[in-house]
């Protein structure tokens, strides 16, 4: 019987249940996806000046209507 339960507690004894907790680090983002991001950004960017351009002549044809 103690032959068979020291090598069990060594056994167990040597079990870790918690593994090492992993260092952070911080992502970097992928260079691949560097255009498409910097495209959707200008793309946005457009998008703002033709919706301000779009504001700026309703406001025209109102101010033409209503005279």
């Amino acid at each position: 019987m103690k032959g068979r339960l020291i090598p069990l507690v060594l056994l167990l004894s040597a079990c870790n249940p918690a593994p090492p907790p992993q260092p952070k680090t911080e992502d970097k983002p992928t260079p691949v996806f560097d255009t498409q991001i910097q495209s959707v950004r200008k793309a946005q960017a457009v998008e703002a000046q033709v919706m301000d351009a779009a504001d700026a002549q309703r406001k025209q044809i109102d101010n033409a209507t209503q005279q």
